[in-house]
């Protein structure tokens, strides 16, 4: 189950730099990076499971003494999600300055912002 999840957040990783690296609209681009996020937060999730184990929480179901042995770490699922909410975060400063871009310019085709090129 686990690598199932992980060549499947490698095979969105994939997609997402594919579609950032080929297209030229913005708005196309900050999609394949959101795509290529959401892969790493699987892979993320996927090298945190550990087969037969359960939820990191100690009370009669789980022994205090049993705890290292049963429980999976929760460090990896923490960081995803810290990882989900910047990542949204930056999804939206993303599309913020595409709009901005889009009201100056009218046009999301990299191609067409030239000012800064030497």
């Amino acid at each position: 189950m686990a690598y199932l999840v992980m060549a499947t957040g490698f095979i969105l990783i994939l997609i997402g730099f594919y579609g950032a690296l080929t297209n030229r609209n913005l708005l196309r681009m900050i999609v394949a990076f959101t795509i290529a996020n959401t892969g790493v937060h699987l892979v993320i999730v996927a090298i945190g499971y550990m087969h037969g184990r359960t939820a990191p929480i100690i009370d009669s179901a789980v022994a205090a003494s049993d705890a290292v042995l049963r429980i999976i770490d929760p460090v990896p699922q923490a960081l995803v999600l810290t990882a989900i909410v910047i990542g949204v975060g930056v999804t939206a400063l993303m599309l913020a300055y595409a709009y901005k871009l889009y009201e100056s310019k009218r046009t999301l085709d990299i191609g067409k912002f030239t000012e800064l090129k030497w």
